[in-house]
């Protein structure tokens, strides 16, 4: 996985065809999905995704996420996510293009008109080059591999971070530090702890548990339900 990206809109049925349809782009990872178009704007600045689909309301007075949203985001949002709006006429597409949208796809939405959507999104977005992360402890520095990472755990105001050899490294900062700062693919599943997507295989929900590396087994909590649900999706895929 290489792209994160959420989706925006009330319809089970539209946001069932766009998973759908993202199944053959497997370097995607559905971060969210939001049905609260009141908190859309505030859900994008906490999961920071990369790429934001929504469909254009066809009604003035919808209370949904519009293009207008959009360009509020670029009065105050730190990183602007690339936005591709879905409508129903190209009637749509000004108004959307003016607001800063950088793509419309035309409904119904197909395979096609959705690949071409990612390829130019891709041009415009190198993925992440940040494979490493330093940790501090005094005068010692430890450079640590992302994808080696498997899960951390908070231990007080200091984070154990657990390695896929099953080395243990304490680093002087909080489990919300790392939250803040890791990549899209470490999510946090409990107060203390967030795991690295790529280690999860399998999600217990009626004993809250969540399978890690094949042989450990660490709580979540209904509060990080949504990070459980993407989880899920990719786990699916």
């Amino acid at each position: 996985m290489r792209f994160s990206f959420i989706i925006i809109d009330e319809n089970d049925d539209t946001i069932k065809e766009i998973l759908g349809l993202f199944e053959s782009f497997p370097n995607y990872f559905c971060a969210g999905i939001i049905k609260d178009n009141q908190n859309a704007i505030n859900q994008i600045i906490k999961l920071k995704p990369q790429l934001v689909l929504f469909s254009i309301p066809t009604k003035t007075y919808e209370k949904t996420f519009t293009s207008k949203n959009v360009s509020e985001l670029f009065q105050y949002a730190e990183a602007i996510p690339y936005f591709i709006a879905l409508g129903k006429s190209e009637s749509n597409a000004f108004e959307a293009i003016q607001s800063g949208v950088s793509d419309l796809i035309l409904e119904p939405i197909s395979l096609s008109a959705i690949g071409k959507s990612l390829f130019k999104f891709e041009k415009r977005t190198p993925p992440n080059a940040i494979n490493s992360i330093c940790i501090k402890s005094y005068s010692d520095y430890q450079f640590v591999a992302l994808q080696d990472i498997v899960y951390l755990k908070a231990d007080n105001n200091t984070t154990d971070i657990i390695l896929h050899n099953g080395k243990i490294i304490n680093a002087y900062k909080t489990l919300k530090h790392f939250e803040n700062t890791l990549p899209f693919y470490f999510l946090r599943i409990h107060k203390s702890y967030i795991v690295n997507i790529h280690y999860v295989f399998r999600i217990h929900f009626s004993k809250s548990k969540c399978y890690i590396n094949y042989n450990e087994i660490l709580p979540f909590s209904i509060n990080y339900r949504e990070n459980i649900d993407a989880i899920v999706r990719k786990i699916n895929i």
